[in-house]
């Protein structure tokens, strides 16, 4: 894993886990690959064990990760399609509808936005 900075916003267990979804999503981490190891990730961020295993859970409840007993946490084949659809389906129902009311109050048509600065 990179470094990371903890916010005091979220839950660092959360954080955790949704640094680990970025990974997965930016291809870094793949169908497959094994996750390090709770006590490693612990040791190398300074958290207790119990916040790295309550994240790895998180997405192990999500069928993002599996338990191979004796191995640790690997990446699940069907993550990052999962993910993919949960990101666009939330982009889709959360952001989306955001941006077309600024589009619209802004009075942009779609060939305004395909030029982008290039007027």
């Amino acid at each position: 894993m990179t470094s990371i900075q903890w916010s005091d916003g979220a839950p660092i267990y959360r954080q955790l886990k949704d640094r680990v979804i970025a990974m997965m999503l930016d291809g870094l981490l793949k169908p497959g690959d094994a996750l390090p190891s709770v006590r490693q990730v612990a040791a190398e961020y300074q958290l207790n064990p119990i916040t790295v295993s309550r994240a790895y859970q998180e997405l192990a409840d999500e069928a993002l990760v599996e338990k191979r007993r004796g191995l640790g946490m690997f990446v699940t084949e069907e993550a990052s399609k999962k993910l993919l659809a949960n990101e666009r389906e939330r982009f889709l129902t959360e952001e989306w509808p955001a941006v077309a009311e600024r589009i619209q109050r802004l009075g942009l048509s779609a060939e305004d936005l395909i030029k982008g600065n290039d007027k």
